[in-house]
């Protein structure tokens, strides 16, 4: 889909990782946000990351850095909202989102999400694994941002699923073997299985 773009949500406050900025902790030598990149990269027509505070720290990465419209800290729907506003400027009809803490993200992610979502007519495709929808991962229309809007400003709705529920959706679930691919890196113990996922990798 070249009028797809994939928007990282980078703006985590990282509480259990001790604070800063998660997606720029090192697995394998490269930063989480690098391995997210890799992964989306060659499935969307551009990338773009969603961050607050001062995006020279993202400049390595060399992709747009958008910042929430919302004011204050209102989570993952603000990301997406940011995500939808830049891609409307742009002519694109879709955002594919993302965590920035989820760096094994399937290669089949949109082409699946997009099928799914023109086989059941949905306006919104999740992904799933083990039976657990992952609402942060998601293909949405652009033209959905002014309802969004209106939910985080006017209404002050901040849960993904909820959101997502008030509109036709269908979730694609993906296997968990030889490891869940929306694994994310949310504490310590976290980061310890992703290097060793991502050594297996590298010996495959």
């Amino acid at each position: 889909m070249n009028d797809c773009i994939g928007v990282i949500l980078a703006g985590g406050l990282a509480r259990r990782m001790g604070g800063g900025d998660k997606p720029l902790v090192e697995i394998g030598g490269r930063p989480i946000l690098q391995h997210v990149i890799d992964r989306l990269k060659p499935q969307c027509g551009s990338l773009a990351i969603n961050a607050n505070g001062d995006p020279a720290r993202f400049a390595r990465f060399g992709l747009p850095v958008v910042a929430d419209s919302v004011d204050g800290f209102a989570g993952p729907l603000a990301g997406v909202l940011a995500g939808m506003d830049f891609g409307a400027a742009r002519g694109a009809t879709h955002v594919l989102t993302a965590p920035g803490d989820t760096p094994f993200l399937p290669a089949d992610l949109l082409s699946r999400l997009e099928a799914a979502r023109r086989r059941t007519d949905a306006a919104i495709a999740v992904a799933a694994s083990d039976a657990r929808a992952h609402h942060a991962v998601a293909l949405w229309p652009v033209a959905m941002r002014e309802d969004l809007r209106r939910a985080l400003v006017d209404e002050g709705e901040r849960r993904v699923s909820a959101f997502i529920g008030r509109f036709a959706n269908v979730v694609v679930e993906w296997p968990v073997e030889p490891y869940d691919p929306f694994f994310n890196v949310n504490k310590p113990v976290d980061l310890a299985r992703a290097v060793a996922i991502a050594k297996a990798e590298s010996r495959s």
